[in-house]
């Protein structure tokens, strides 16, 4: 039986099921071990992982501990609370479907933006800051239009790009975290353009460690981790850059409960800023498909940060970016209780769980259907199915980015 436990419960003879620290690039060589001696717990625990998983079938047990289903369960009851909330900032001047086509050329300026600063800064030359606030003024526009579709192509990057897709990622995320907790439309800008560039310190990484597609060395992990102090560096040198700007990039591997990087800080000796990009990235880095591991499901991600803001994330931040994310974001294929799949395609007016579902396939005759679009708010409309669970669009064959 898979239980979870906190890391002070560990003893010698237990089996780890799942060391639960996606986040992170834990100084293990799986994901699963056996327990074998008190330097092995010290490790874990000094690696900042607050709990995880163990197989009572294959080591020691802990009485009373949560099964990961009731975990599962009680996660998943907490997020629908939060979604039947409210969102503040749901005003649409345009329709996902028309923002797409826009928004499909603003990414793919974004991408090719980030890929030269990058180049640049790892051949010496100077930053051009002045190009990364263009593109991120055509982001922040985007998601003033529509804070859905760019978001949704979010989720599209290519493996062998991930660098500078998860720049672009984090930005868009940022964007929409920003707008959702109703700060400046300037300011959000600044957040933007510090979320574009969060990763610039990585061209100063030798590129045989960047690109290594195995688990890293403790030495190689250690060099990596200087990314954030050459980021924050190079955009120091930066006459008249934003403060903002550069705590975004310094900060995003920070954590709430003191055992982040660079500098430990704890609690709010992080900025709100650092605080918002630790959660942004950590999201758009476990949905992105590796060359090491598959990416999760939006609607899983957002399970695991939840579960991890017990202790690395501000909580109540935690809860806005689920709000502002949707427990079922837009482009996201579900399931219905009648046995439809369908795509998300809008998160719903009044609540989170009542969405207007683009369905296009029906599971129990087996087959495509016609696209219709239903709204699960309007049940005297046809409305009245209900989201059952996410659906991995792989399984069913299906490409999200068509039909949306």
């Amino acid at each position: 039986m898979i239980k979870k436990i906190k890391t002070e419960q560990l003893k010698v003879g237990m089996y780890v099921h799942d060391f639960n620290c996606g986040w992170l690039r834990h100084p293990f060589l799986t994901n699963s071990a056996k327990i074998r001696d008190d330097k092995t717990i010290e490790k874990i625990i000094d690696a900042g992982i607050r709990e995880l998983y163990i197989d009572t079938d294959k080591g020691l047990d802990v009485a009373g501990a949560p099964t990961e289903k009731e975990v599962k369960q009680e996660i998943q009851a907490e997020l629908n609370r939060i979604a039947a909330k409210p969102k503040p900032d749901n005003i649409k001047s345009v329709s996902v479907q028309e923002e797409l086509i826009r928004a499909k050329e603003i990414k793919k300026e974004a991408k090719k933006t980030v890929q030269k600063i990058m180049e640049d800064i790892r051949l010496g030359r100077q930053l051009e800051l002045e190009k990364a606030e263009h593109v991120v003024g055509k982001m922040v526009n985007s998601i003033f239009r529509n804070k859905d579709a760019l978001a949704s192509l979010g989720r599209i990057k290519k493996t062998d790009e991930y660098t500078f897709f998860h720049s672009v990622g984090v930005s868009v995320l940022m964007i929409s975290f920003a707008k959702h907790l109703g700060l400046d439309p300037e300011l959000i800008k600044i957040i933007g353009t510090g979320a574009l560039l969060h990763d610039i310190g990585k061209m100063k990484v030798p590129l045989e460690i960047l690109n290594k597609p195995g688990r890293l060395t403790e030495d190689e992990f250690a060099k990596i981790k200087e990314h954030v102090e050459h980021g924050r560096r190079i955009l120091k040198e930066y006459p008249g850059i934003d403060e903002v700007s550069v705590l975004v990039a310094a900060q995003h591997h920070e954590r709430f409960d003191g055992s982040g990087y660079p500098n430990g800080l704890k609690g709010d000796a992080i900025s709100k800023f650092g605080q918002m990009a630790a959660i942004a990235d950590v999201y758009d880095a476990i949905t992105s498909d590796r060359c090491y591991h598959k990416g999760m499901l939006p609607t899983e991600a957002l399970r695991k940060i939840f579960e991890w803001g017990e202790f690395h994330f501000n909580k109540e931040l935690v809860h806005q970016f689920i709000r502002c994310m949707g427990i079922y974001p837009v482009g996201t294929l579900v399931s219905l209780e009648s046995g439809l799949l369908g795509i998300i395609l809008d998160r719903g007016e009044k609540s989170l769980l009542h969405p207007t579902v683009r369905i296009v396939y029906d599971m129990k005759k087996g087959r495509y259907v016609t696209p219709y679009d239903v709204d699960l708010a309007q049940p005297l409309n046809g409305g009245g199915d209900r989201v059952k669970s996410y659906e991995s669009p792989a399984r069913w064959k299906i490409k999200l980015e068509n039909y949306l």
